[in-house]
């Protein structure tokens, strides 16, 4: 087992590269297997999800592996050697996206219900609606998903939900049905738009992506792509935006799309932060005072749930009383118990979370309880004089990549030790302990 150990109190200053999208990346490898011919992504971050997911695409029997230039290439080119396995399914959420590209092209899939980061309830109801709509039949055996379909038939599907899993597989299943689908209510991110440009480099034909109507014409086979490069991360973009707010620095954000981050723009800036924008780059600049805003997460455009954990650790330092409604997953306040450890004052009620700003944070040994989370105590412990021991290194890992090297880089420092999950840790003056 590892901890990240950050000394704080450091101004971050400097300039940081964005590394590609995790979400859309995973999305982007489940999709490359529908494709008859090789596939070559690039800006691949090579972080802890997508090494478990290549694993599950080489139990499949695809061959993938990373290329000399830092490509990443992907092919499979028959049916599945096997299911893939339960061990690697549980760790990754996104395993369920295997489930429309495996039925659309080889007429059934098996797959373990999948796992990930525990952050609330997760149903895949609207996953299986829209794939029996388009003709499979679906069954549960044994833990795992049976899907089964000589071949799929485009239909009209409505999402209760703008669920972003469920409009990615229906939208990759329908990409080989016959004749058209249409996803009504379906999800807007940017991941979601980023898989439908990937799709039709493969050949196919997908309209209206980004908005809540997606229209797909299905084709007999997808065929390769020699080249795609993946959209940046906006979810990373933006803790390096909160950070530099938090810590009061000055930190010029390279490799984004400002219209990705605009939701996450306007809080910063409500709440008194300097945000310039430029072409694939931005400029945050904090200083002195700023004032408590409150936050409602919502699907894309709306405020992205997965930044709301990064501003509530820096909301707890903003005087004054914050408030944050979670509407999209009931178990993302979590990081609150982890954030009073530091001193932080959160009341949760429900889905709600009242932030009464305090003075300064104190530094302490604390626990990732998910991937954003995780980024939460990052930024918190940024914030804090002395050291923060950050234990379950594991979540930060599956979402940034040389995270480290990159705050190192900002000024910050920052590094890991390794520590036994049975012994009490060594007590750093002036911090609270805990046994991990």
């Amino acid at each position: 087992m590892e901890k990240l150990v950050i000394a704080g109190g450091t101004a971050l200053r400097g300039r940081v590269p964005v590394s590609g999208a995790k979400n859309a990346s995973l999305a982007i490898l489940c999709a490359s297997v529908m494709a008859g011919e090789p596939v070559l992504l690039e800006n691949i971050p090579d972080i802890r999800d997508v090494r478990v997911m290549m694993e599950i695409i080489r139990s499949l029997g695809a061959r993938v592996h990373w290329t000399e230039g830092g490509g990443l290439f992907v092919h499979l080119d028959g049916p599945p050697a096997d299911m893939p396995p339960y061990h690697l399914v549980k760790q990754l959420r996104a395993s369920n996206l295997l489930l429309g590209p495996m039925l659309a092209r080889f007429g059934q899939v098996e797959i373990s219900l999948p796992g990930g980061c525990n952050i609330g309830v997760r149903p895949m109801d609207l996953h299986f609606k829209g794939l029996a709509g388009l003709g499979a039949r679906m069954t549960l055996e044994r833990g795992a998903v049976v899907a089964r379909s000589s071949r799929l038939v485009g239909t009209r599907v409505y999402l209760d939900f703008p669920s972003v899993g469920a409009t990615e597989n229906i939208m990759m299943a329908a990409c080989l049905a016959r004749g058209q689908t249409v996803i009504e209510n379906a999800a807007k991110e940017p991941e979601v738009v980023d898989l439908a440009s990937f799709l039709n480099c493969l050949g196919a034909r997908v309209r209206g992506a980004g908005t809540d109507v997606i229209k797909i014409e299905g084709v007999d086979e997808l065929g390769g792509c020699l080249r795609y490069s993946v959209i940046p991360d906006r979810i990373e973009a933006g803790t390096f935006m909160v950070a530099a707010a938090a810590t009061r620095g000055d930190v010029l954000v390279e490799n984004v799309i400002p219209r990705h981050l605009e939701p996450l723009i306007a809080k910063l800036r409500e709440a008194g932060v300097t945000v310039e924008e430029e072409e694939d780059r931005l400029r945050v600049q904090a200083t002195g005072y700023l004032q408590p805003i409150d936050i409602k997460t919502m699907p894309f455009p709306g405020f992205p749930t997965d930044m709301q954990s990064q501003m509530m650790a820096l909301l707890s330092t903003v005087p004054g009383t914050s408030m944050i409604v979670e509407n999209v997953f009931e178990n993302r306040f979590r990081v609150a118990d982890e954030l009073k450890r530091m001193g932080a004052r959160i009341k949760v009620e429900g889905r709600v979370a009242v932030v009464e700003g305090v003075e300064s944070l104190q530094c302490a040994q604390v626990r990732a309880t998910d991937l954003r989370a995780g980024a939460a105590l990052v930024v918190a412990g940024l914030m804090t004089a002395g050291e923060t021991h950050i234990a379950n290194t594991v979540y930060i890992d599956r979402g940034y990549h040389n995270l480290e090297k990159k705050l190192a880089g900002l000024g910050a420092r920052v590094w890991r030790v390794s520590s036994d999950s049975g012994k009490s840790e060594t007590v750093v003056p002036g911090c609270l302990t805990a046994q991990l």
